[in-house]
């Protein structure tokens, strides 16, 4: 979710705080029959949302910490497969076992097999009626590159030239960050869930129909207007008060 609409929430739950000690100093003058804009009705949606405005907080510092822990790792993974691939060139293996090991460090970096057909050579198999239609090569997403990093580090295991002298190039070593690396995005899923769920129920407090924050207080809005009348300064006061819904 845009970070606009983050702070937006916030700014939501301040204004209507501001709403409720606007309503609670008018004393006996307030009293709605409505009970979602009672006093105490009120007071309990504003409890609602700062609660979970603090508990999404909470969960999005979570979340962002696995997401760097994770980037940690995953962010010079595209030159140690490098280093791999030029490890099982200079080792001696075949042609075949090359090209095997090369199929995969493809994925894994995301580049073509085969050079991407040019706009001028698809029009012109158009005019001669035939169309030519390219299946993306990118395997770039997190769960692509793990099993991919994962067969990779088991092709490896199976090739006995392959016995590189730096230690962070062993198999043994590959898969203790490919383990790292499962556990590291694992993390990042754990955290993502209870954060979506959070979110769903903040949207819930401040934007369900009727009883949510926002229609709340537009409730309040309209029934000060009747009180005190369009023009009052008692409705001027609340009336600056802006809440925006966001999904």
């Amino acid at each position: 979710m845009a970070k606009t609409s983050e702070t937006g929430h916030a700014k939501n739950v301040a204004n209507f705080a501001q709403l409720v000690a606007i309503c609670s100093s008018y004393g006996a003058i307030y009293q709605p029959s409505n009970p979602v804009i009672q006093l105490e009705g009120l007071g309990g949606v504003l409890g609602q949302a700062k609660d979970c405005l603090t508990s999404v907080n909470s969960a999005e510092g979570t979340y962002s910490n696995s997401l760097s822990m994770r980037g940690m790792v995953f962010k010079p993974f595209r030159k140690l497969v490098t280093r791999i691939g030029n490890a099982v060139k200079s080792s001696g293996v075949s042609k075949q076992t090359k090209d095997q090991v090369a199929a995969i460090i493809r994925k894994l970096q995301g580049r073509r097999a085969t050079p991407r057909i040019s706009e001028e050579d698809k029009q012109a198999a158009l005019a001669e009626g035939k169309e030519i239609v390219e299946v993306s090569s990118s395997q770039m997403s997190i769960d692509s590159q793990l099993e991919n990093f994962d067969k990779l580090i088991k092709l490896l295991a199976y090739i006995p030239e392959y016995a590189p002298n730096e230690s962070e190039l062993t198999v043994a070593a590959l898969t203790a960050l490919y383990e790292d690396m499962f556990a590291k995005n694992t993390t990042v899923i754990n955290a993502e869930i209870p954060l979506s769920n959070l979110r769903i129920s903040r949207n819930a407090i401040l934007y369900k129909e009727t009883t949510g924050l926002v229609d709340a207080a537009a409730a309040v809005k309209m029934y000060i207007k009747s009180v005190f009348e369009a023009t009052s300064p008692q409705y001027k006061q609340v009336g600056s008060l802006r809440f925006t819904r966001y999904k």
